[in-house]
């Protein structure tokens, strides 16, 4: 597994889930955004972190019975557990929100053992009690029923697909206040260095595009006066 540096990590804290979806397309990556999740209340900060899994199936009734709750090594509460700190929870909920794939006890828990988030592509339980918690939280919709209701929690920290997103153990999780995407560890460092340069660009032409400018040659810059004038910016703002 790729280790990735804290110094990485940090870039990743200042760049957005576009910037980051255009660099990674850039390498012919195009589908590590995660599909129809958004934040359960936008927090302000990217959410960043190494994936830590948790994969469901279709339940089968003789399996899935509030009885299950009594195993202390049930995956979902395992995860929940065993999550390093610092690391995102993703889970594959199998696109469906017609329950829940946990509620604000375990997740409040998950944060109190230092988590960085959590990531689901079906729902949450108590929606409004994970909103308020300072840990990143996403999901598609708020969902009451139980997961056992349509779901079996089965393996834990293994490949998975969120919202059509492959995920990989350790991949970097980045999610701001739009969505989250999944980077693969062995670019992640490349990535972010890139993701740096093209916000600062984008943060300039956006000042520019506010002073009246017009976006043919400025963006994408495709004109050397405004590579120039770029340059000139970089140093008055410290980029």
């Amino acid at each position: 597994m790729t280790e990735v540096s804290q110094a990485t990590l940090d870039k990743l804290r200042g760049v957005s889930v576009a910037t980051l979806a255009t660099a990674l397309f850039k390498r012919g990556l195009r589908h590590q955004v995660i599909q129809n999740v958004r934040p359960v209340q936008p927090k302000g900060r990217n959410m960043v972190g190494p994936a830590f899994t948790l994969r469901y199936m279709p339940a089968r009734e003789d399996r899935n019975t509030l009885a299950e709750f009594r195993n202390p090594q049930h995956p979902q509460r395992h995860a929940i557990e065993t999550c390093p700190e610092g690391h995102v929870l993703v889970m594959d909920s199998r696109k469906d929100a017609t329950a829940a794939s946990a509620g604000d006890i375990l997740i409040t828990r998950l944060m109190v053992r230092g988590g960085a988030g959590v990531v689901t592509d079906g729902g949450f339980r108590d929606a409004m009690n994970i909103g308020a918690l300072d840990m990143p939280a996403y999901h598609a919709r708020p969902s009451s029923p139980t997961n056992l209701t349509i779901n079996e929690a089965i393996d834990i920290n293994v490949p998975i697909g969120c919202g059509d997103a492959p995920v990989f153990p350790g991949d970097i999780v980045v999610g701001d206040d739009d969505s989250v995407i999944i980077i693969p560890a062995h670019l992640a460092e490349e990535v972010a260095t890139e993701a740096v340069e093209m916000t600062a660009y984008e943060d300039f032409a956006l000042e520019q595009v506010k002073a009246g400018e017009t976006i043919i040659g400025l963006y994408p810059a495709t004109r050397e006066e405004n590579l120039e004038k770029f340059a000139a910016w970089r140093k008055a703002n410290g980029r």
